[in-house]
């Protein structure tokens, strides 16, 4: 089993506004499409969770002990797109391929379901969460549902 130990706090995450790819710090134009960069355009404009807060998508957080578990924390995010967005989706759907109308909303909403269950977790005093899933629903035919839930932890590092 895979996971990756993540400190949002440490990392500004930026997304191309041409085809919603992450962007890493400092770059000027968009690996994926090419398209140049501008700072107004990529912010995700979704707060990051606080320094030294572990998420991971795995049981455990390598280099750490959970020490106390405090229940599950879930953070969700209902998305449609205006019909601008639509219009865009319709013509590229039809030549075919990604459809990248959507793909920065989606990488936008997936960001916020994260911040809000940390937020959660933050509120019952946690400094990480473990088992974190990030699932996507259709609720309506326009409609989407991010939801990211995980379980609310309390880490201490592990002793060498």
């Amino acid at each position: 089993m895979c996971g990756c130990l993540v400190s949002f706090g440490d990392v500004e995450v930026s997304f191309c506004a041409k085809c919603g790819a992450e962007i890493p710090e400092g770059a000027k134009f968009c690996q994926k499409c090419g398209a140049p960069i501008q700072a107004e355009a990529v912010s995700a404009a979704v707060p990051k969770p606080p320094k030294g807060f572990v998420i991971v998508t795995t049981p455990t957080a390598p280099g750490y002990r959970v020490k106390k578990v405090l229940g599950v924390v879930t953070g969700l995010t209902p998305r449609t797109r205006g019909l601008g967005g639509k219009i865009v989706a319709g013509f590229q759907s039809m030549l075919g391929g990604e459809v990248t109308a959507f793909t920065y909303e989606i990488e936008k909403a997936r960001m916020e379901a994260i911040n809000r269950a940390v937020e959660k977790a933050r509120d019952m005093g946690t400094n990480g969460i473990v088992g974190l899933d990030v699932e996507t629903s259709d609720v309506l035919q326009s409609l989407i549902l991010i939801s990211a839930t995980g379980t609310a932890v309390v880490l201490e590092p592990e002793k060498k």
